[in-house]
């Protein structure tokens, strides 16, 4: 899981690069091209019985869902610095408490809805909304958070009927034929050199970085290795201040610590539930 988000900081400081001069869309449709790889070697390795799925029009939402937030971050790293975009995509886990609550109807005791509101209020130290310190393309942020939030709210429903393997593929067919739809209206041909490595290096990693992902939850117990998340913002840091020279201020690394900290308690509050 380490690993993984350590490969996933620098797909991330890649797609920020690559805004430079690629639309977001083939930059994601790029990366989604790794996913999609390996979705064609399980399907050669399972068969058609891969596909059979319990709840298509969920797993078709779920696909949508993935390529979306996607775009919507990678958009907005555009704009706003690495770390800090990092720093508030880790609101995604008190959304989907809320959003546990309102569509799956999951009991919230009164110490999470607190750890929830003491996130939103980290958020809003790193945002700073109002006062002009970050480019308003941040709440594109919360969005692509929001994005993924109900998409593992559909990740819970989808494992009582569907295979993981079955997930993963069809979060890779749906995702790379829906961003494939706009792709002749944004396409640029990469020039030969650093961005076509980029753009292939992106892919591979990305596609590495999600199967390590999934075989960490498969080996291990996901309150113990989800927090490991967090890391990224190490080195979403490290890659921001050497490839583009920029730095979280100390608010902004307030906030971020208001964020893990209660990011962490909530993920020790449902082990306890468990």
């Amino acid at each position: 899981m380490a690993l993984a988000m350590f490969l996933f900081a620098a797909v991330d400081a890649q797609g920020k690069f690559l805004t430079q001069s690629l639309h977001p869309i083939q930059i994601v449709w790029t990366r989604q091209l790794g996913l999609l790889a390996g979705a064609f070697v399980l399907l050669a390795l399972r068969g058609r019985a891969l596909l059979d799925t319990g709840q298509p029009m969920a797993q078709f939402v779920r696909g949508a869902l993935a390529a979306t937030s996607a775009t919507l971050f990678i958009t907005a790293v555009a704009f706003v610095p690495l770390a800090d975009a990092v720093a508030i995509s880790f609101v995604a886990p008190f959304i989907v408490t809320l959003m546990g609550a309102i569509f799956l109807r999951e009991p919230v005791g009164l110490r999470r809805w607190a750890a929830v509101i003491v996130g939103f209020v980290g958020t809003l130290i790193v945002i700073r909304p109002g006062l002009g310190v970050l480019h308003p393309a941040a709440f594109l942020v919360i969005g692509a958070a929001a994005l993924f939030s109900l998409r593992q709210i559909l990740s819970r429903s989808l494992a009582a009927t569907d295979r993981t393997e079955t997930t993963v593929a069809y979060t890779a067919f749906v995702g790379s034929a829906l961003l494939t739809l706009p792709l002749p209206f944004v396409w640029r041909t990469p020039d030969w050199g650093l961005e076509l490595a980029l753009l292939i290096g992106m892919a591979v990693i990305a596609g590495v970085a999600e199967l390590m992902v999934i075989k960490a939850l498969e080996i291990g117990q996901a309150v113990v290795v989800a927090p490991v998340h967090y890391s990224i913002m190490i080195w979403a840091t490290v890659y921001g201040w050497l490839l583009f020279g920029q730095l979280p201020d100390f608010w902004t690394w307030i906030g971020a610590a208001i964020i893990v900290a209660t990011g962490i308690y909530t993920l020790n509050r449902e082990r306890r539930s468990q």
